[in-house]
C-alpha cells in the first residue's frame, strides 16, 4: 500500500508511473488527498475537543476543591456535551480512515523507473538468455505424452479424484518431484535462507498484507465457513511471519525459504497452452523471501536473480529472463523479472520463476518496520521469488532430457533421485 505522505509529496510522479500500468490515476489520487484532508481536519477537531474537555475537567476539580460547586456543575454540563461531540468526531474519523484505507488498497504499487510501459506479456523485454536448446530425436513427445508413456504422472486419475488441474505423480515421477523440492531447498539454505514449514491456509489479514486481497480474491480458493484462504504461493504465509514486527537494523537482511503446495483457481484458463503441467490448480513451489534495508534491496534483488540463474545452470536447462512491462507487473510489485525455460517439444517458453521487489508496498500493509540508526521506525523492503515452481521445470526436464531410450535425469538431481533415467 502506498503511503499518503509519499502520494502527497510525489503526486505527479505517482500519476505518471501508474500510467505505465495503463491506469489513469488522476481521480484516484485526488480522492486520496481529499479524504486525507478530511481525516486531518477531523483529527484536529477531535484533538481540540479532547484538549478542551481535559482542561475543563481539571478546572472542575479545582472548583469543587474551593467550594464553588455551582460553577463546577455548570462546567460539568459543558464537558458532557464535549464528550458527546468527541464520540461523534471519533466515529466520523474512524469511518474516514477506513474509507481512505479502502481507496489506498485499490491503488497498485508504483513501478520502478526501469519498468517499460506496456499492455501485456507481449510488451515484456527479454534481457538475458542462456543455455543450449537441445536437438531432439524424431518422434519426440510433449511432457503429457511422456508422462503417459512412462506412467509417471496421471492426469486422468487426478481429474477423477478432484478435477482438471490436480495431477497425480507416480513412481519415478513422484520421486523426481521430491528430488526437485529437496534440491531447491538445499540450494536456498546453502545461500543463507532459513527454511520454514508454513501453513497452507491464511486468514484475511495475511492475504491483505501481501496484496492478494482485494486484488486477487477471485483467484484464491476460499474456505468460507472459517474465512480462510488456501495459499496461492508461500510468499503469503512466509512474508506474514513479519506482520506487525519491528526488527532492529542489525537483524537485516532476513531470508526465508519454504516448500508448499500452492492453490490457484486460474478461472478462464483453457486451450492447448494449458495442457498437462503448463497450468494447474494445485502445484508445488519452493519460495525465497527477503526482508531488506531499503538501501540494499535492489542489490539483494540482483543477488536473487543470480541465485535462480545458478540453479538453472546446474539443471542445464535453456532459459531466458524478461523484465515485465507495467501492464504485466503484479499489483504489489515495483519490479519483476520472469524466468522462462524453453520447452523444446512444445517449441515455446514456459514461465518457471518470478522475482519481485515490492519496496515498501507490502511492508506498509504489514506494518513491517525496523529501527534505524537514529532510533526511528522505518518501513523495510520485501522481496520474493520462485526458487522454483515445479510443474514447468519438470515439464522442461521431461521434454528436453528425453532420448529414444528414456528420460535422462539431470546430473545434479541424480543423488536425490537415486536413478539416472526414466524408462
Amino acid at each position: 500500500m502506498l503511503q499518503v505522505t509519499f502520494i502527497r509529496e510525489n503526486k505527479e510522479l505517482v500519476v505518471e508511473a501508474l500510467a505505465k500500468r495503463n491506469i489513469n490515476a488522476v481521480e484516484m489520487i485526488s480522492d486520496v488527498l481529499t479524504f486525507d484532508d478530511d481525516r486531518k481536519r477531523l483529527q484536529t477537531e477531535l484533538d481540540n475537543t479532547l484538549a478542551e474537555s481535559n482542561s475543563l475537567s481539571k478546572e472542575i476539580g479545582n472548583l469543587y476543591k474551593s467550594g464553588e460547586a455551582q460553577k463546577a456543575n455548570v462546567l460539568k454540563e459543558k464537558t458532557g456535551i464535549l464528550k458527546e461531540t468527541s464520540k461523534e468526531l471519533s466515529d466520523l474519523l474512524n469511518a474516514k480512515v477506513e474509507a481512505l484505507n479502502q481507496l489506498l488498497y485499490k491503488i497498485p504499487n508504483v513501478p520502478h523507473s526501469s519498468v517499460p510501459k506496456g499492455n501485456s506479456e507481449e510488451d515484456n523485454e527479454e534481457i538475458y538468455k542462456d543455455g543450449d536448446i537441445p536437438t531432439l530425436h524424431d518422434g519426440a513427445l510433449p511432457h503429457w505424452e511422456l508422462a503417459k508413456k512412462y506412467d509417471i504422472i496421471d492426469f486422468e486419475l487426478g481429474n477423477k479424484i478432484t478435477g482438471a488441474g490436480f495431477p497425480v505423480y507416480k513412481g519415478k515421477g513422484a520421486r523426481l518431484q521430491r528430488a526437485l523440492i529437496a534440491y531447491f531447498l538445499d540450494k536456498n539454505t546453502a545461500a543463507g535462507y532459513t527454511e520454514y514449514q508454513l501453513p497452507l491456509m491464511v486468514n484475511e489479514a495475511s492475504a491483505l498484507g501481501t496484496g492478494q486481497l482485494p486484488d486477487k480474491e477471485g483467484q484464491m480458493y476460499h474456505v468460507t465457513e472459517d474465512n480462510l484462504y488456501l495459499i496461492p504461493t508461500a510468499e503469503v504465509p512466509g512474508t506474514n511471519i513479519f506482520r506487525d514486527v519491528v526488527l532492529s537494523e542489525s537483524e537485516l537482511p532476513v531470508g526465508v525459504t519454504g516448500y508448499t503446495p500452492c492453490f490457484r483457481r486460474e478461472a478462464g484458463s483453457y486451450g492447448a497452452h494449458v495442457r498437462g503441467l503448463n497450468r494447474l490448480h494445485q502445484f508445488d513451489k519452493v519460495e525465497i523471501i527477503r526482508v531488506e534495508h531499503p538501501s540494499n534491496s535492489y542489490k539483494a534483488f540482483d543477488g536473487m536473480i543470480d541465485h535462480v540463474k545458478d540453479i538453472l545452470k546446474e539443471l542445464k536447462l535453456p532459459y531466458r529472463i524478461l523484465r515485465l512491462c507495467g501492464g504485466d507487473t503484479s499489483f504489489a510489485a515495483a519490479l519483476t523479472f520472469d524466468f522462462e525455460v524453453f520447452s523444446t517439444a512444445q517449441d515455446r517458453w514456459l514461465e518457471i520463476s518470478s522475482v519481485s521487489n515490492f519496496e515498501t508496498f507490502q511492508a506498509n500493509r504489514l506494518k513491517l518496520r525496523f529501527k534505524n540508526s537514529e532510533g526511528k521506525n522505518e518501513l523495510a523492503h520485501t522481496l520474493n521469488g520462485s526458487s522454483l515452481a515445479l510443474p514447468r521445470v519438470l515439464a522442461g526436464i521431461l521434454e528436453n532430457y528425453q532420448t529414444e531410450d528414456g528420460i535422462v535425469i539431470p546430473e545434479v538431481l541424480q543423488p536425490y533421485t537415486g536413478f539416472k533415467i526414466i524408462n
